[in-house]
């Protein structure tokens, strides 16, 4: 009798609606990797700042790929994220990316380039992946699908939160107008705007804690046939 294949969950939504920190805690207890695609935009970002190139379709974006690596790398329950081996885990969650990142995500050179590299991650199964496009476009064949999202509001004072913790100056209205800046900007993008895939368990996460988010999720695995071991339920 052969083992079941390892799983793909795809997890997908705005940001603040509790992705990262849902996904990172689901592929804990089912025994998979956690896969941040946010991080590898914010990554390629970080690297057109440094290098002032503009975020216009054409040859210097095509060259600027072809030169960068992104890597995730796993530590305890965390994900160090590599740029051409920096560490810039905490660099690429700084104000001048987070305005940034929504304008480099949308270039049909960056995400083609992206979700080359993401559909290899996820080729070998086992995998918790999260992001704006995960369900749609990446990984339309994941079993399991879910898309997070949550009132403006809320996921405003959410990010508020997690940017004081990090010791930045916050500034609530700021917060708030970003977020709506770049949840117009995902969802209207031309190519793999920000929209629940057909198949996917939607949940609003507004009155959720963590832990009502990671069950729910554990739950919809389950539902689909997969347990917290990382492969088929009993």
């Amino acid at each position: 009798m052969t083992d079941p294949p390892l799983p793909v969950i795809a997890i997908d939504g705005p940001a603040g609606a509790g992705k990262s920190t849902t996904a990172r805690e689901v592929a804990r207890r089912m025994g998979l990797c956690w896969v941040d695609t946010g991080a590898m935009y914010r990554a390629v970002t970080l690297w057109f700042l440094r290098h002032g190139i503009e975020p216009v379709s054409g040859e210097p974006v095509r060259e600027a790929l072809g030169g960068i690596s992104v890597d995730l790398v796993p530590e305890g329950e965390a994900l160090r994220v590599l740029l051409c081996g920096e560490d810039v885990t905490e660099r690429i969650r700084q104000a001048d990316v987070n305005r940034a990142v929504s304008r480099v995500a949308r270039l049909p050179q960056v995400r083609d380039a992206l979700v080359r590299w993401q559909r290899r991650l996820a080729a070998r199964g086992g995998v918790v992946m999260e992001g704006r496009d995960i369900g749609t476009v990446v990984c339309p064949l994941a079993p399991v699908k879910v898309f997070l999202y949550a009132e403006l509001t809320t996921r405003a004072s959410r990010r508020a939160l997690e940017l004081a913790a990090r010791g930045d100056v916050v500034d609530g209205e700021s917060v708030r107008r970003d977020l709506a800046m770049r949840d117009t900007a995902d969802s209207t993008r031309d190519i793999a705007p920000l929209v629940p895939a057909e198949d996917a368990v939607s949940l609003d996460t507004s009155n959720l804690t963590i832990e009502d988010q990671v069950e729910a999720v554990i739950r919809i695995a389950r539902a689909k046939g997969y347990g917290p071991a990382g492969g088929a339920s009993d």
